[in-house]
């Protein structure tokens, strides 16, 4: 296939796709007839595994490493392994904090809610924010 047709399929820009070959990320393709490059179907799980890779925050470093082992073959396993354990430890890492994150979100989105359905409306959210931080209540619009 095409470039302009691996860049539809895949969602990269054809500048991406050439920048991932000439960094070593993904293979030279192979040139046709009229010197265009010509892929075979299998660049696209390999592009698809970049892809999650790079969504899970893997630096551009890390996934060249990934390929540099890859390109050497099964001798490598084991340490493709190792580095994509250490790369899911930070993923989970990465999500506990979000989910932290969540519940506080979680919590300050409860109180506006407990606030506006009170008799008492932005008393009590001016009540509930002084609260919160530690300081008096301000008789001013809060964000």
């Amino acid at each position: 296939m095409k470039i302009g047709d691996l860049a539809s399929m895949t969602g990269l820009s054809v500048h991406t796709i050439r920048y991932y070959e000439r960094i070593g990320l993904i293979p030279f393709a192979l040139r046709d007839a009229s010197g265009q490059r010509a892929y075979d179907r299998s660049i696209l799980d390999w592009l698809a595994f970049l892809g999650r890779l790079k969504k899970t925050g893997m630096p551009i470093q890390g996934m060249l490493r990934y390929a540099e082992l890859r390109a050497q073959g099964a001798a490598t396993q084991s340490e493709r392994c190792e580095l994509l354990v250490a790369h899911r430890d930070a993923v989970r890492a990465h999500i506990a904090e979000l989910q932290s994150c969540l519940l506080a979100l979680d919590a300050k989105i409860e109180g506006y809610s407990t606030a506006q359905s009170s008799t008492r409306g932005t008393a009590d959210a001016e009540l509930h924010e002084s609260a919160e931080s530690g300081q008096p209540a301000e008789r001013s619009a809060r964000a």
